[in-house]
């Protein structure tokens, strides 16, 4: 397990709140099925990931739209920066099948730039989405 449920921060915005559970249970099994170098599972679970990943971004930008919140293009920029990350991360699996890489970026890059980016800009996005939407 890479990020206990309970670790994650809770925002003021129960949707965004269920967004991160989800997203955070989809990359515990794909951490423990890169672990257990269960390659097949680990690329099926990849590519849950990255779409996960992207619906999470995707719905959070939206709903920024709708709000009219101020700070959107900076908040959508570390997402932007995420993603980028993400999808040179997926390219050098296909083409290399390396566990410990995938490994390692989830444990030194995405689980703190996660805690970071919820304590940060969703909590603000949240108080700011309230119940406008």
């Amino acid at each position: 397990m890479l990020i206990k449920k309970e670790d994650i921060p809770k925002v003021s915005n129960m949707d965004m709140n269920i967004i991160h559970e989800v997203e955070v249970e989809l990359v515990n099994k794909l951490y423990d099925a890169l672990k257990e170098n269960n390659i097949e599972e680990a690329e099926k679970l990849f590519e849950e990931f990255l779409r996960e990943v992207e619906d999470h971004f995707s719905e959070e930008e939206e709903m920024m739209i709708e709000s009219g919140y101020w700070a959107r293009a900076m908040h959508k920029a570390e997402h932007d920066t995420m993603r980028e990350k993400l999808n040179n991360l997926y390219e050098n699996w296909k083409n290399n099948k390396n566990p410990q890489e995938v490994i390692n970026f989830l444990e030194t890059e995405y689980a703190p730039w996660l805690n970071l980016h919820i304590s940060r800009w969703d909590s603000e996005t949240a108080m700011h989405i309230g119940d406008s939407i």
